[in-house]
């Protein structure tokens, strides 16, 4: 059963506030979190870059994304004004790889969790965190630029 509207306000908040802060500092102190990435969109009004913790979706030249919010999460909204993107993933030598994303609303943002959690425990844990959290799931794929 999924949680009420204002449970999941409070965990918005909550990921906003204190995860995603907590999540930045490891990845600006060099000791990014395994399993996670960060997406990197433009701010749709001031142009400026615009950091985002995700769980890392790489699969060989693409990147997934699962949106908990589909359209309303801030990023979604950023790629939607300019598709062009980076992406970072955690590892020993982790380094910023660009592309260009496409929405996905016919993908089944479920299975793509289930599938993209397949690969190691900590995506597996990342994915199986965020899922509990969806509230209207969307797919996002980066098709990335050649190294």
């Amino acid at each position: 059963m999924p949680a009420p509207a204002s449970g999941h306000r409070v965990l918005d908040r909550l990921q906003q506030r204190v995860v995603n802060p907590v999540v930045k500092l490891g990845w600006n102190l060099g000791i990014p979190i395994p399993g996670d990435a960060l997406l990197e969109t433009t701010g749709r009004r001031t142009g400026l870059p615009r950091r985002t913790p995700v769980c890392d979706g790489l699969d060989g030249e693409r990147f997934w994304l699962i949106s908990q919010r589909g359209r309303e999460a801030d990023w979604v909204r950023n790629i939607e004004g300019n598709p062009r993107v980076r992406v970072k993933v955690s590892g020993l030598r982790t380094q910023w790889r660009s592309g260009t994303a496409h929405i996905l609303d016919s993908d089944d943002p479920d299975e793509r969790q289930r599938i993209l959690g397949e690969t190691n425990l900590a995506r597996r844990i990342c994915m199986s965190t965020t899922k509990a959290l969806n509230t209207s799931a969307l797919t996002v794929r980066i098709d990335l630029d050649a190294p």
